[in-house]
């Protein structure tokens, strides 16, 4: 009388002795090795590619986080921002740091280069707490006509630290009976490096007083207030409630909003069809225990009159597509972190640091990712290893031995 419960020893016999090479039918063999090198090589190239993918976006969200600061307090009138707000604010949220800010669209002028860019008038000392480029840049002058500007534009400008540049605003200033545009010599006061050269083109700091002189802006009464926060996600909505109506507040997120999501959506697209290399190995497992059922089938049908139940029959052969999968597995799990680990450690392919906003090819495989390549792929291997042992276990002992 059968027990119900398979025999784990003979299941196990059979197993190793399908396992191993058969002269007769080497091409079961070979199909699969063939399952084995795909899964692994599927493991691998997914690891390799989500690492290289989540470590590109880390990269660009630490450049744009660094210059497009976590929150920024924008009024949408006239004197909106001004210091009484950012004291409501200071006293509410003590943890966050705060830097008031003026801004303007500048041309600036040196040695016959030309460029446009956006002008930012803060207090030194509050912007270094919480633009650390910032405060590795800043020099020691004391003039309130001085600048801090980019690597790229102190380059192109020929205007190293130490040197003048011409700075024209939009404003107009009256010369004799016409107007021309209010011009300014201002000092180069520092160089800052963003490792992106859009910034470093477009991006110069110099002081408020500076604004207040040049422009008249009025003293406690600014463009906006750029806020530090290590969670800028929880934090907006808090802060959202406090403002009055006439002011509004914007995340990073939501300034570079489209390019992140295209970056998301690209990473996602990447992952399913590396998937596919996976599927396609997949299809090997099912072929050669497909292969290996049929060229097996007077044994099954022996090993079924003996007394083997449909149940041991079936966990042959789907534990046999398991070592098959989960071997491949562990071997492209294995090759992928090595393979990870040579990209960090061994500068063997090199990226353009003024796209990229460094030269190594940034890696960085989240666990996040990693379970999830390990899950998708233990489903297709399970799912693929369900069929064969269901035909195996089907196999009709009376009309194979008739036919034998």
């Amino acid at each position: 009388m059968h027990t119900n419960i398979p025999n784990k020893a003979f299941v196990r016999r059979i197993i190793r002795h399908y396992l191993k090479y058969d002269k007769e039918n080497p091409f079961i063999f070979i199909a699969g090795i063939l399952a084995f090198l795909g899964i692994a090589a599927g493991v691998m190239v997914l690891m390799i590619a989500m690492g290289i993918m989540n470590g590109t976006q880390k990269e660009f969200k630490k450049r744009l986080f660094v210059m497009n600061y976590p929150l920024t307090v924008l009024p949408l009138m006239e004197n909106s921002v001004d210091d009484n707000l950012t004291q409501t604010l200071s006293k509410a949220f003590p943890h966050l740091k705060f830097s008031p800010y003026y801004t303007t669209q500048v041309i600036t002028k040196n040695a016959g280069a030309v460029q446009g860019s956006l002008l930012y008038g803060v207090d030194f000392n509050k912007e270094s707490v919480i633009n650390p480029v910032f405060k590795e840049a800043r020099g020691t002058g004391m003039s309130k006509f001085r600048v801090v500007i980019g690597d790229s534009l102190s380059y192109e400008m020929d205007a190293p630290i130490g040197k003048k540049v011409t700075v024209y605003f939009s404003e107009q200033q009256a010369i004799g009976f016409g107007t021309m545009p209010l011009q300014k010599r201002f000092v180069v006061d520092g160089v800052f490096d963003s490792g992106l050269k859009a910034y470093d083109k477009a991006i110069m700091y110099t002081t408020q007083e500076a604004f207040q002189k040049l422009l008249k802006r009025k003293p406690g009464i600014y463009d906006g207030l750029h806020i530090f926060t290590e969670t800028p996600l929880e934090d907006i909505e808090k802060i959202r409630k406090l403002l009055p109506d006439d002011v509004i507040i914007e995340g990073w997120w939501q300034q570079n909003g489209n390019f992140f999501s295209a970056m998301e959506m690209e990473k996602k697209a990447l992952f399913l069809v590396l998937l596919l290399i996976i599927l396609v190995a997949s299809l090997n497992i099912i072929s050669s225990l497909l292969m290996t059922v049929m060229s097996r089938r007077s044994e099954i049908a022996l090993m079924r009159t003996l007394g083997a139940t449909k149940r041991e029959i079936r966990a042959i052969f789907f534990k046999l597509g398991l070592i098959i999968g989960s071997a491949g597995i562990i071997t492209g799990t294995m090759l992928g972190f090595f393979g990870i680990w040579l990209l960090k450690t061994f500068d063997i392919i090199s990226v353009p640091a003024d796209v990229y906003g460094t030269s190594k090819l940034p890696v960085d495989l989240t666990l996040h990712d990693f379970i999830f390549i390990i899950l998708g792929t233990s489903v297709i291997i399970l799912l693929s290893a369900l069929y064969p042992a269901k035909k195996a276990a089907q196999t009709d002992p009376l009309t194979v031995l008739r036919n034998e």
